[in-house]
């Protein structure tokens, strides 16, 4: 498998709360767009790759999206660890609050859940690298 290094890949060091930054950039976690999807995209891709090659790339490029999912867990867990209740009422986190207190729940910016339709897996190499690239907003 691979080895875990208990740090993140960037030091995350955030000192001030703030719940309004934390609703956008959740999304980066679990948004149409975010860590989540990048890492399972890869992931499972991999299976249907017919090169070892390809399908190495795929592992390590999944476990670097995770790597990025806890950076980006620790960004919004520091924003919002400290906060005061009228934080949570005057930025209008309390909807998040209600129901994840201040875990890390994995929602688009708007609070749509993440779901597995967020990224697609073919079985098709062609088609699956394709979807990668528009994915990572790559110029083909």
């Amino acid at each position: 498998m691979w080895n875990y290094e208990r740090r993140l890949q960037y030091p995350v060091n955030i000192k001030e709360s703030n719940a309004k930054l934390a609703q956008v950039i959740i999304s980066q976690y679990g948004g149409p767009d975010g860590e989540m999807g990048a890492s399972m995209r890869y992931l499972s891709q991999r299976y249907a790759c017919p090169y070892r090659e390809v399908a190495a790339i795929l592992t390590d490029i999944g476990t670097e999206e995770l790597a990025h999912l806890e950076m980006v867990a620790t960004i919004v867990h520091q924003l919002t660890k400290d906060l005061s209740m009228d934080e949570i009422e005057n930025s209008g986190f309390a909807n998040y609050y209600v129901d994840h207190t201040v875990g890390i729940w994995p929602q688009a910016a708007g609070g749509i859940p993440f779901n597995a339709c967020e990224f697609q897996s073919k079985g098709d190499i062609i088609t699956d690298l394709m979807e990668d690239m528009a994915a990572d907003g790559a110029i083909i």
